[in-house]
């Protein structure tokens, strides 16, 4: 069973040349994917962590940085297995998303049920006022 409410968990890339330790603003229960045209392609699920709450232990020098469009979002991946690792919010610049696949003992495929924020008409691009919208789930079954 999945515990949601986990904390601080320790991450790392494929390769794990990329490791760090990160304290979650509400846990697993930020976990949300995104159609945007970059995340529909990157297909990860992220989770929510304050830009001061993730701690490198090993790596970060071999980050590298992918940004489009406005160039506020801001996307890291290790330059030796080209994992996504944490990306800066466009719309929330004070918080990453982190990949939850990079988190020890998780999985994407941990989740049921995941929404998917409608980022092709960004928050940022929408009258202001505008809440924030869920374009969907995505929801995952196993195979028998």
């Amino acid at each position: 069973m999945l515990n949601k409410d986990i904390k601080e968990i320790d991450a790392a890339c494929h390769c794990g040349t990329v490791k760090f330790r990160v304290r979650l603003t509400d846990g697993l229960h930020t976990a949300r994917r995104c159609n945007c045209s970059y995340c529909r392609m990157r297909g990860a699920v992220a989770v929510s962590a304050n830009l001061a709450d993730i701690h490198f232990t090993a790596g970060q020098d071999a980050l590298v940085l992918y940004q489009f469009n406005t160039g506020q979002a801001r996307h890291y991946f290790c330059s030796k297995c080209g994992i996504y690792t944490h990306h800066q919010r466009r719309s929330q610049p004070e918080q990453y998303g982190v990949n939850v696949a990079c988190l020890e003992g998780i999985s994407p495929f941990d989740f049921e049920l995941v929404p998917v924020n409608e980022g092709a008409l960004h928050p940022k691009d929408r009258p202001a006022g505008s809440a924030a919208l869920i374009a969907g789930h995505l929801r995952y079954i196993p195979a028998e």
